[in-house]
């Protein structure tokens, strides 16, 4: 395990067996400002959370010591922001690292531009979630989600929208810019009985794009990740 520089913005904790892979992070990340800690294995990356504090990770699913699917929770634990950047491809494993807590997943190879944009947009879910616990509105161009008051406005006009609708875009609103998979939305919103029920999700998601979207067949604010879920996309 190796720290860089504090001195930096926002430490991230990268944890992947691979040197290549963590060297290629590092560099990305080190040019956009953010100061990188190390960790090859679980061990080390629980050592890293504890002692280094960072404020987001990207973790690696194929550690050689732990399934990294076992450190999602006790990584969320720490109240980080967590993007899991892992070669496993299959649905199954994004919906169940998902489910687990982690905010965002992305496949290798990966983008840099991609990576970077998705940390930003898990980081500032992490801040977002303490100004709505402040009671402040989630605000994304001209629309305004007040959460506490039940009160959606679009260019300064009150948008009325049926409960499960509003109880879909306040769980995206909560998490915005992370993917919310269908089992997680259907589960708080309809109940456990209806976890399979997707359909209840693509008609509550179909009324708010055509409530909300400037263009509802283009849709930029609530976004499909297919075979996975949905995503509240910010500014």
């Amino acid at each position: 395990m190796s720290a860089g520089a504090h001195g930096l913005s926002a430490p991230v904790l990268i944890v992947d067996d691979e040197a290549a892979i963590r060297r290629l992070l590092r560099v990305t990340l080190e040019r956009a400002g953010y100061a990188v800690i190390e960790a090859p294995d679980a061990r080390s990356a629980l050592a890293a959370l504890d002692i280094d504090k960072p404020d987001a990770v990207m973790l690696d699913l194929g550690l050689p010591d732990r399934d990294g699917l076992e450190l999602v929770p006790l990584i969320k634990a720490r109240d980080v922001a967590l993007l899991v950047v892992s070669a496993r491809t299959d649905t199954i494993d994004k919906v169940a690292a998902l489910d687990l807590g982690a905010d965002d997943y992305v496949t290798k190879p990966f983008d840099s531009d991609e990576i970077l944009a998705r940390l930003r947009a898990a980081l500032r879910h992490r801040g977002g979630l303490a100004a709505v616990q402040a009671g402040q509105p989630v605000c994304i161009g001209n629309l305004s989600i007040d959460l506490h008051r039940r009160i959606v406005t679009r260019a300064g006009e009150e948008v009325h929208l049926p409960p499960k609708e509003y109880a879909m875009l306040a769980e995206l609103a909560r998490n915005l810019g992370c993917v919310l998979t269908h089992g997680h939305l259907l589960r708080s919103i309809w109940g456990p009985a209806h976890e399979q029920d997707v359909e209840y999700l693509r008609v509550a998601a179909r009324g708010l794009r055509m409530k909300l979207e400037a263009d509802p067949a283009k849709p930029v604010l609530i976004r499909n990740e297919p075979g996975i879920g949905y995503r509240m996309v910010g500014d």
